[in-house]
């Protein structure tokens, strides 16, 4: 197809009259596909059933029963296990429950009501701000808003955020007091923060003493093509003396069972012991047998990796099937723009501006629902009304297929009568 932004408004109503009809087709046949959120499929939660039966003893390396109270802070064969899969030693991890969601909540909690290193609880502290990397990860930006914290926009480019508006806004704003990352396979683009990035958010200069990174490493296995390797943000900010800047997250949640695994979090001495205090009037301790449960299955991370080798085989064929149709219907069509993710769980779509929102009302009328349009900005608002974020690891392969045919469908519908309004 030519492209629809250079056309005449006579071939643009002769389009628009072609895929309204291949649209009402989609509408007769009853789909209904679910591209909403990102998660593992049936057959991908399939590759972790061994899990169900992987307990067969309840005590740990030391002796201690796991049915009962106590270790705070994780079970230590299972930090080991976090450790060797994420070069992070074994003391400066917190094993906690099956959401990292819920520790960047709860840690964000505890900066609130109580400060951190002797500086003043954020709650009192005024007006503070949050930098926030866009497009971005709602549920983070939920956090945020939630705390009544206000959230400042940060493009992301090819190596991660904008750094040079990153470093001017910590440094000159003392009520900057943190920002969101996920460096690798960034929620929704895919993309991997280089490691000059890396070393800038480790020793970029701050207004706020009290500045910290939630470092979200959600995806940091989870390599659908060839490996991207991730530098090591905790080694390059206690390098630069600013250890403490750095709140590190992780979860098993698309390794195993998202309702079943297990999360974690890292930092510094100084913080590991700051939060641990706090922890333990929070709680006793997390499940422990389902600690147990995984380092019993997995029983080493080059085991980890082996398990992730075989989600990637899994997922590798619908990023491919993405690939393919986005470039088949919208290639050259000027119609949308979008991301070739190596690894993660998302892909990233612009559509021209002031489309997104029309788009993704357009395929959920016909069948196929998508993540809300705005939902990858702060307060859900893209000011330019255009980005998308396709989940494509839920649905089986042939869904997939219909949902990203009508999903395009919708995209140049949409751009074709945007244009329209113009000509």
């Amino acid at each position: 197809m030519a492209a629809i932004t250079e056309m005449t408004r006579e071939e643009l109503l002769k389009l628009e009259e072609k895929l309204s009809s291949r649209y009402e087709e989609f509408k007769g046949q009853g789909l209904k596909l679910d591209m909403s959120r990102g998660k593992p499929g049936p057959a991908q939660l399939d590759l972790s059933n061994g899990l169900l039966t992987a307990l067969t003893d309840y005590h740990t390396e030391s002796g201690a029963d796991a049915r009962n109270y106590g270790i705070l802070d994780g079970v230590p064969e299972v930090k080991k296990l976090f450790s060797d899969l994420l070069d992070i030693p074994a003391d400066q991890i917190i094993v906690g429950g099956s959401s990292s969601l819920n520790l960047m909540y709860d840690q964000m909690a505890r900066l609130m009501l109580f400060g951190t290193q002797g500086e003043k609880p954020w709650k009192d502290a005024g007006q503070i701000k949050w930098l926030c990397p866009v497009p971005g990860y709602d549920r983070h930006f939920g956090v945020t808003e939630e705390m009544g914290i206000q959230m400042i926009p940060v493009p992301m480019n090819d190596e991660g955020p904008d750094m040079d508006l990153v470093e001017k806004l910590a440094a000159e704003d003392e009520s900057v007091k943190g920002m969101w990352c996920v460096p690798l396979y960034a929620n929704p683009t895919g993309i991997c923060y280089s490691d000059r990035t890396v070393e800038r958010l480790a020793s970029m200069k701050t207004a706020a003493k009290d500045f910290r990174i939630f470092w979200d490493n959600a995806y940091g296995v989870h390599h659908v093509y060839e490996e991207v390797r991730l530098k090591d943000i905790l080694k390059a900010a206690a390098a630069c003396g600013n250890e403490d800047r750095i709140l590190y997250f992780f979860s098993t949640s698309k390794i195993t069972f998202p309702g079943a695994g297990l999360a974690m979090m890292a930092a510094s001495p100084a913080n590991i012991a700051e939060i641990k205090k706090r922890m333990g009037v929070q709680t006793i301790g997390y499940d422990k047998l389902n600690q147990l449960r995984h380092v019993q299955y997995f029983k080493s991370a080059d085991n980890i990796r082996a398990h992730m080798k075989k989600l990637g085989d899994a997922l590798r064929p619908k990023f491919d099937l993405v690939a393919e149709t986005l470039e088949k219907e919208l290639g050259g069509t000027g119609a949308a723009r979008w991301t070739s993710p190596r690894g993660g769980y998302f892909v990233s779509l612009d559509t021209l501006p002031g489309c997104a929102k029309e788009t993704v009302r357009l395929a959920k009328e016909a069948g196929v629902v998508m993540t809300g349009a705005g939902a990858t900005w702060p307060y859900k608002k893209d000011p330019e009304d255009q980005n998308i974020r396709i989940a494509p690891t839920y649905p089986e392969l042939d869904e997939l297929g219909q949902a990203m045919e009508l999903f395009c469908l919708c995209v140049k519908l949409c751009a074709v009568r945007k244009l329209l309004q113009t000509k």
